[in-house]
C-alpha cells in the first residue's frame, strides 16, 4: 500500500513540476532545482513500477506453478 501511494505522489509532483517548468516565471537556477527534483521522482517511481513488474511476474509463475510461495516475497 505505501509503495502505490508513493508511486502515486511521485507522478503528481512530476505532473506539477511538468507545469511549472512550462511557465516561464523561473529563473534558470530555480529551473534546475526543479528538474534535478523531477529526476529523482523519475528514478523513484520507475523503481516502484519495476519491483511492482517483478511481483506481478512472480505471481503468474506461482499461478502456474513454478514457484514456492515463499518466492513471493520480494
Amino acid at each position: 500500500m505505501t509503495d502505490r501511494l508513493s508511486f502515486r505522489a511521485d507522478l503528481e509532483r512530476l505532473e506539477e513540476i511538468v507545469r511549472l517548468l512550462e511557465g516561464d516565471d523561473f529563473d534558470l537556477d530555480d529551473a534546475l532545482e526543479l528538474f534535478e527534483e523531477g529526476v529523482k521522482k523519475l528514478k523513484s517511481a520507475r523503481k516502484l513500477l519495476k519491483q511492482s513488474e517483478l511481483k506481478i511476474k512472480h505471481l503468474m509463475e506461482a499461478a502456474d506453478g513454478t514457484l514456492n510461495a515463499e518466492d513471493m516475497d520480494i
